[in-house]
Order: structure tokens, then C-alpha cells, then sequence
């Protein structure tokens, strides 16, 4: 991999769409489609929704006790979205987490989070290598509290990307994360966007490395849905050499595929879905992506929306009418200034 890359284009900022606009422009029951205003964005689900609320009101036991079971169960893909979005809710609301540190410092769950929450917040600062430096020490006594645990060798890879570590010392990360769960999305998310901002324009790499990781990992992988995320970059990027339309498509079938094997309206799948209306979109397959967007019902998520436009929700809900209506998909398809593929730490 190498060679020089052209700058990324101008970025483009999408308009925000008012309330009023995404409660009037749909009424969609009769084809399947919920009503504009009946769309949600990043909805929890049934078992991360009430830790949520316990912690709203102070109490942090739901949430350690979501977390102790998915450890237990070695339900790795749902921790790492849970330890993601109470890390998330930590950082607005940190009573129940503060709690948390003070009854049990040494839980497993509780680093783990800690790290996450750490790395999140030096991600936002302008001084982000520098703090993601301190940082480490966190990380690796989240990934010393359980050693069969992935998903603090994913912090790690997304901590070693902001930091702009090396080639060598990614690919010692890279081997421990992939010895403990070979087939973990949110590992695998990581190092395709390490990949890509190492060796920007690089698409083609970057879709092989998807493609074998794809082809290895079972059906039902949410890896199966990785060349989709090659897609959305190649898409969103404008750089480098130009990549086969073939293989847009296949990257695109690959995830429909995994898609048809969740049940429709379920908020898990919902961000692979949304992910997949956009590459769908941007290869003119509108009927494959009204499929998406009936699967997908009310369960709008951020990304990859947020990566467009100040207004996520409404950017869906602008792109789902154009859809269903066959008119002209509204622009921007470049992400917004720092909002790129490689901007946040934790979009997997």
C-alpha cells in the first residue's frame, strides 16, 4: 500500500431540515412506512433501554448488571454497543457513572466503560493525540480485568489510530484483538478505518481487507456488512483510484443478504440497515433501498447520517421520502467538515 493521495474534496454542509418540514412531508402508512414523525433515532434496545433509564435517574446497577451478563455470555458484539452507549450517556449525565466508580473501582465492566468514556473525550479535544496518550493506562486495565474480553483491544485500535501509532505496533493490537474473537465487528470496523487513514485513497486495500474478513466470517457475522462500510468510505471520499462498479454492488449484496437475516422493524440491525440505504442510494438501486427502509420501520440511526448533516434525523427522513417518492435524493453525499469515515472513534 502506498503512493501519494489527492486532498479530500471540498466538504459540503447539508441544510438543516426543520420540525415542521419532517412532520408534514411524509405521511407514508400506505406503503409500509411508518409516519415521519413516528421515525426515531438511535433507539435502544429492549435490554439496553432500561439501564438507560435506571441511569437517567442515578442508579448505575442495570447497567453493570447488562454488562456482567453480555462478559458471562461472551455476547461480545453486544457489549461493545452497550459499553458505547453508556459511555455516551457518561458523558452528559455522570451521577450514576461517579456512583458507579466509587461502590466498585475494580469491576471489570466499569474500566471497561471508563476507557471508552476516556477515549471519547480526548477524541474531541484539538489536543487528541496528546490526551489519548494518557489515556493507555485506562485502556490497559480494562483489557487486564478480563483477558478473553475483545473489546477493550477495539478501544485499543480506535486509541491507537487517533494517537497515529505505527504499522508494527497496530498490527500486535490487531493480532490480540482477532486471537480473542476472530470475528468481531467492532475490531474489524477499527482497523479498516486505521487502514484507511494510514493510507488515504487506498480504497481498493481497504475493500480487500474487507473482502476476506467477509469471506471468512460466518453468515450471520455483522463482519458480512464490513465491505458495505469499504462502500460508504469509497463513496464519501472522492480520492484515490476508482473502484469497480461490480464491486460496489457486491459489497452492497453481501450486506443485504446479512440484512434478510434479522427480523424486520429490530433496532440491532438498524445502523447496518441505514449504512445500506445510503450505499443503495448512491448506486441508483432505489428499489433494493426502499426494501432497506421498510425493514428498517421507525429505527433511524445517527450514523451515517450524522456524517452529512447537523440534522441526521431529518437528513434520513429526507432521503427516505425521495425513495419512496422517486424524486431527486437530497444532497450532500460528502461528509461534513471533520465528520468524515475517520473523524469518531466509536461509529461501528
Amino acid at each position: 500500500m502506498g503512493g501519494t493521495m489527492a486532498l479530500l474534496p471540498p466538504f459540503i454542509r447539508a441544510p438543516r431540515t426543520s420540525r415542521a418540514a419532517r412532520t408534514t412531508a411524509a405521511p407514508h402508512p400506505g406503503a409500509g412506512l411508518p409516519a415521519d414523525d413516528e421515525v426515531l433515532l438511535d433507539v435502544p434496545d429492549d435490554r439496553l433501554g432500561p439501564a438507560l433509564v435506571a441511569a437517567g435517574r442515578g442508579s448505575y446497577e442495570p447497567a453493570a448488571a447488562l454488562l456482567t451478563r453480555t462478559r458471562e455470555r461472551a455476547e461480545w458484539e453486544y457489549r461493545d454497543r452497550y459499553v458505547t452507549r453508556l459511555a455516551s450517556f457518561a458523558h452528559s449525565r455522570t451521577e450514576w457513572f461517579e456512583e458507579w466508580r466509587a461502590a466498585a473501582p475494580r469491576d471489570p465492566d466499569l474500566l471497561l466503560v471508563s476507557a471508552q468514556l476516556a477515549v471519547d473525550r480526548a477524541w474531541l479535544s484539538p489536543a487528541r493525540a496528546e490526551l489519548l496518550r494518557e489515556v493507555s493506562p485506562l485502556i490497559t486495565a480494562a483489557a487486564q480485568s478480563d483477558h478473553g474480553d475483545p473489546v477493550p483491544w477495539r478501544i485499543a485500535l480506535d486509541h491507537a489510530r487517533g494517537a497515529r501509532a505505527g504499522h508494527k505496533y497496530f498490527g500486535e493490537l490487531w493480532e490480540a484483538a482477532v486471537r480473542r474473537a476472530p470475528h468481531h465487528y467492532g475490531c474489524h470496523v477499527a482497523a479498516k478505518r486505521y487502514l484507511a487513514e494510514s493510507w488515504h485513497g487506498s480504497h481498493r486495500e481497504c475493500f480487500d481487507f474487507a473482502d476476506r474478513a467477509a469471506q471468512d466470517a460466518p453468515a450471520g457475522s455483522l463482519v458480512q456488512a464490513l465491505p458495505a462500510r469499504a462502500a460508504f468510505a469509497y463513496l464519501t471520499d472522492g480520492c484515490g483510484p476508482e473502484v469497480p462498479r461490480e464491486r460496489l454492488d457486491s459489497a452492497a449484496d453481501r450486506a443485504m443478504a446479512l440484512s434478510a437475516r434479522f427480523p424486520s422493524l429490530d433496532p440491532w440491525p438498524a445502523e447496518i440497515r441505514n449504512l445500506l440505504v445510503y450505499v443503495l442510494v448512491r448506486l441508483g438501486r432505489l428499489d433494493d433501498a426502499l426494501v432497506q427502509l421498510l425493514l428498517i420501520g421507525p429505527y433511524a440511526t445517527s450514523f451515517p447520517w450524522n456524517r452529512l448533516s447537523d440534522d441526521p434525523l431529518g437528513h434520513f427522513l429526507a432521503v427516505r421520502e425521495a425513495v419512496y417518492t422517486g424524486r431527486a435524493v437530497p444532497e450532500p453525499w460528502q461528509p461534513r467538515k471533520g465528520h468524515g469515515d475517520r473523524a469518531h472513534p466509536d461509529d461501528h
